[in-house]
């Protein structure tokens, strides 16, 4: 089946950013991605995101359903054709919605496990917290709107940040069939803002098996809302060595 491209609007989209070992990222990449890495560190997190009125780009807005989903990522670069591309390895994707379950990996790239998911939003602040129905991940984020970036060290400001995570809009996931799905995000209305923290719990980068005290730490948060976003389908990855699963 031919993969149609996909228009939503991003109403929310929470980024929580850790600075990680690039020895520890490299260990869950599988070939030919390797680490990204910015002043000594590779860049991990949490996409927290809510998507409304997703549907193929000939569908009205009328059709597209609203979904939570969240996304575990590590940013990557890899060999291409024309020389050193950017973008993010995805070891699990999951959702609250059982259509977009289905779907990924089926109609659009990108297979989805299914989460439960809490999420308390006012003006001045956020909280999503997410289990994964099969017991392997918890997220608890609480995230504040900011003036500028607060407190990162791989960041020096706001707009080095937004640049960082613009040119990062190619994801890759590993399927069941042995390569990397991919799907790219395409916006003419590119806004970020900054977050603070102020609380940030995941079984994900908690994990001291997967990452080692000190491995991984927590850096800073972006904030996205309301972007109009298409999501293209990209030509499948072949992969070398598998990295370990993200549960």
């Amino acid at each position: 089946m031919r993969q149609p491209r996909l228009s939503s609007v991003i109403e929310r989209r929470l980024l929580v950013n850790y600075r990680v070992d690039p020895e520890a990222a490299a260990r869950l990449l599988p070939e030919p991605l390797r680490p990204q890495v910015v002043r000594g560190h590779a860049v991990a997190g949490i996409c927290l995101l809510r998507l409304g009125k997703v549907r193929p780009v000939w569908a009205p807005e009328a059709l597209g359903p609203r979904s939570e989903n969240a996304a575990h990522r590590i940013a990557v670069e890899w060999d291409g054709p024309d020389g050193v591309e950017t973008g993010v390895y995805i070891p699990r994707r999951d959702t609250a919605s059982r259509l977009n379950a289905w779907a990924g990996g089926r109609v659009f790239p990108g297979e989805h496990g299914r989460a439960d998911f809490e999420v308390h939003e006012t003006p001045h602040r956020t909280r999503v917290a997410l289990a994964t129905r099969d017991g392997d991940v918890r997220v608890d984020v609480t995230v504040e709107p900011a003036d500028e970036l607060y407190g990162s060290e791989l960041f020096p400001d706001l707009a080095a940040a937004s640049r960082f995570f613009r040119a990062g809009a190619k994801g890759f996931s590993p399927t069941g069939a042995g390569h990397l799905d991919g799907m790219e995000l395409h916006t003419d209305a590119w806004h970020v803002e900054a977050g603070r923290v102020r609380a940030a719990a995941s079984s994900f980068f908690d994990d001291p098996d997967r990452f080692p005290p000190g491995s991984a730490t927590l850096d800073c948060a972006l904030i996205m809302r309301n972007v109009p976003a298409d999501w293209r389908p990209l030509p499948a990855m072949a992969t070398g060595r598998g990295a370990r699963p993200a549960g």
